[in-house]
C-alpha cells in the first residue's frame, strides 16, 4: 500500500466554476480520476493533500453524488470535507 501525497491536478475545463478533476499528480507519478477512486474504494493505496495555509493534512476520498452523476474526489480535514484539492495548481 502506497500513501501518496498529492501536489497537482488536472481539470476541465480550467478555471470554470464547475470544475472537473481528471487527474491527479505528486512526485514521480500522475494517475487518472478513475484508477484514483479503484485505488481508494479497494484500500490499495491512500492519497493525501498539505494545506498551505495551516500544514495539515487532508486526506483524498471519494464522495458520490446524493442522487445522479459520478463519483469525485474530494478532501476531508478534521471530518470537514473541504476544496483542497481545486487549490492545488495544474499538473504538467
Amino acid at each position: 500500500m502506497a500513501d501518496l501525497r498529492v501536489t497537482c491536478i488536472s481539470k476541465i475545463p480550467p478555471g470554470d466554476r464547475y470544475e472537473h478533476i481528471t487527474h491527479l499528480g505528486g512526485y514521480g507519478w500522475k494517475w487518472g480520476r478513475t484508477k484514483v477512486i479503484y485505488a481508494i474504494e479497494t484500500h490499495k493505496d491512500t492519497f493525501y493533500v498539505i494545506d498551505r495555509g495551516n500544514g495539515k493534512r487532508s486526506e483524498v476520498g471519494v464522495m458520490t453524488p446524493r442522487y445522479i452523476g459520478a463519483p469525485f474526489l474530494g478532501t476531508r480535514a478534521d471530518g470537514d470535507w473541504n476544496d483542497n484539492l481545486l487549490a492545488l495548481p495544474q499538473c504538467p
